[in-house]
């Protein structure tokens, strides 16, 4: 069984949704407490041992390529107004010389397409493929406990967490066949069944481990929903000839590409804080009881 040493990170999307804030900033550079959304990506991607980071960008996104290069005259100064623990922050995040790569999608075709992009700096060899916008909350993360169910079934893993059964039509959803280690079979998916149509609640979350096969049906895949390559439905075709496994990520995911789901994440790291939980509680509490709407505030 090959290892999973690649990981994809798709990150050419305009964040519209977060406009005016990103005419300038790549919202995967928006920051969760202290750290850009794409960092904390990243951290799950290293913490289960993948080796080579690979960005799919896109137009006005050099910025998340320099945030994972060294800036020397910040190191600099740093140095000389003796910021040690500053300092080594910043050199235990930076990547090592050569193990990130960076490609553009050069036209908005959807995930399926990003994906595609991403083939020559892949090669032939199975990849983790994390969503950006997705950010996954627990003491183990999601990925790690995916390599290793990758590890005792080989295939192909994808997660999965349990969504309201009146609300498939929101999501990809699997039907689950029979335990596998920390995990279960994929015995078919569907995009946004019906609830009375759907073969379960399990709906796929933002993370998945492809074989390098994906490539090729990708290359000649049609366009989907929304007029762009949709993933799922390459990976429909891959399941007609190779497993599927589904781990079930009972951590908590918040989607960060909506504005509610980047302020319930900013929340929630910085109660996970010690260092600042104790303010962090108190000035939510003092908010919720004084804080009223203003009437002269418009809605984006």
């Amino acid at each position: 069984m090959r290892k999973v040493r690649k990981a994809v990170f798709p990150v050419a999307g305009l964040g519209t949704r977060f406009l005016p804030a990103t005419k300038a900033i790549p919202k995967e550079i928006l920051t969760i407490v202290d750290r850009p959304v794409i960092q904390y990506v990243v951290d799950e991607a290293c913490e289960a041992g993948i080796e080579h980071l690979v960005f799919v960008t896109g137009r006005n996104k050099a910025v998340i390529e320099d945030y994972f290069d060294i800036q020397v005259e910040l190191s600099a100064t740093l140095a000389e107004r003796g910021k040690t623990v500053e300092l080594k922050l910043l050199d235990d995040l930076q990547p090592h010389p050569g193990t990130a790569s960076f490609t553009r999608q050069q036209a908005p075709l959807g995930l399926g397409h990003a994906v595609w992009c991403a083939r020559e700096l892949v090669g032939n060899e199975p990849f983790a493929l994390l969503l950006p916008d997705m950010i996954m909350q627990a003491e183990k993360g999601c990925l790690s406990e995916m390599v290793e169910l990758y590890e005792a079934t080989g295939g192909n893993v994808i997660s999965v967490e349990q969504c309201d059964p009146q609300e498939t039509h929101k999501y990809g959803i699997v039907g689950r066949g029979e335990d596998v280690g920390k995990g279960f079979r994929v015995t078919g998916m569907v995009e946004k069944p019906k609830p009375a149509d759907a073969p379960s609640n399990y709906s796929i979350s933002g993370r998945y481990i492809l074989q390098p096969e994906i490539f090729d049906i990708l290359a000649t895949q049609e366009r989907g929903a929304g007029n762009e390559i949709q993933l799922t439905d390459a990976m429909l075709k891959l399941a007609d000839q190779q497993d599927f496994a589904a781990y079930h990520f009972t951590g908590r995911t918040f989607d960060c590409g909506s504005k509610e789901g980047f302020i319930e994440a900013n929340v929630a790291f910085a109660l996970w804080r010690p260092d600042i939980r104790d303010k962090v509680i108190g000035n939510i509490g003092r908010l919720l009881r004084t804080v009223e709407p203003a009437p002269s505030c418009k809605a984006a």
